[in-house]
């Protein structure tokens, strides 16, 4: 464990979104994260560590899902509250690059070292901007210009705000569906 670590208990309600179930923390639990975007964090329990990123729920708060579309598989019913205990700081996990954004850098051999050389949370921010559309032509483009942009020089994508950019499936307009 990293010194700057901290164990913190997050408290939430189970919900499902768009067919999927997730875990929405109250204000307070939210409240404890060093950010209001994406955070990294190890979901601790009886039989070790996991990894996860809380997302972002457009209104400063997180989720995470715990139906087995990410690293956690919790049973549970719509309205049940749980308490996850987690130590911040951890390691960000490797993105999964989508297909369109996959095939676009293997089409620019030139940016496989710009690429490696980019940090995990950097290249997460990458794939988040990427997909945070459900609109086919912006996604498109936006595979288009991340690829222009890395010819550049460009470590992230742009300016987005991160604390909005979430799950197309589950967002609209950046917010968590209510």
């Amino acid at each position: 464990m990293a010194v700057n670590n901290k164990v913190i208990e997050l408290t939430g309600t189970v919900r499902t979104v768009a067919g999927r179930k997730i875990l929405e923390f109250d204000e307070n639990s939210s409240l404890q994260l060093p950010s209001r975007g994406q955070v990294a964090v190890d979901v601790l329990g009886p039989t070790g560590a996991v990894t996860a990123v809380l997302e972002p729920d457009g209104r400063k708060g997180h989720w995470v899902a715990i139906d087995g579309s990410g690293p956690l598989v919790i049973e549970a019913a719509d309205g049940d509250s749980l308490q996850l205990q987690v130590e911040t700081g951890a390691a960000w996990p490797e993105a999964t690059v989508p297909a369109d954004l996959a095939q676009a850098l293997e089409a620019a051999p030139e940016l496989d070292e710009t690429w490696q050389s980019l940090t995990p949370m950097a290249r997460w921010e990458w794939v988040r901007w990427v997909g945070a559309t459900s609109n086919p032509a912006t996604r498109n483009r936006r595979v288009e210009v991340s690829i222009s942009k890395l010819r550049d020089g460009k470590r992230r994508p742009c300016c987005f705000d991160l604390s909005s950019c979430t799950d197309p499936e589950l967002a609209k307009s950046g917010k968590l569906i209510s």
